[in-house]
């Protein structure tokens, strides 16, 4: 283990530094990416939200209401820009509703 120098770095950075040595970004990108989704969706959403899940930069969501599904795929790119922005990055490319 490499000794640390005595510099003092703030803890985000030194998570930053944590999560990228041990390459836990894609795990963290998935949590925050569902935490994004149900923050922006709201209970309305979320309760026919049975999963969201990130591959690659494709965000999956499964909804157990085809009308809301019908709803939400006519603001997918809407919905992409704003989980991104809460994101922080672009994360997400394409949305898949089912």
């Amino acid at each position: 283990m490499a000794k640390r120098n005595n510099s003092h770095i703030p803890l985000s950075d030194a998570l930053k530094e944590f999560i990228a040595e041990n390459k836990l970004q894609k795990g963290m990108d998935k949590v925050d990416a569902k935490e994004a989704w149900a923050k922006l969706m709201g209970n309305g959403v979320n309760n026919y939200t049975s999963s969201v899940e990130l591959r690659n930069e494709t965000l999956f969501v499964s909804l157990s209401s085809s009308v809301l599904r019908e709803e939400l795929s006519l603001g997918k790119t809407k919905i992409i820009a704003m989980m991104n922005e809460e994101l922080g990055r672009e994360l997400i490319k394409k949305l898949v509703l089912r």
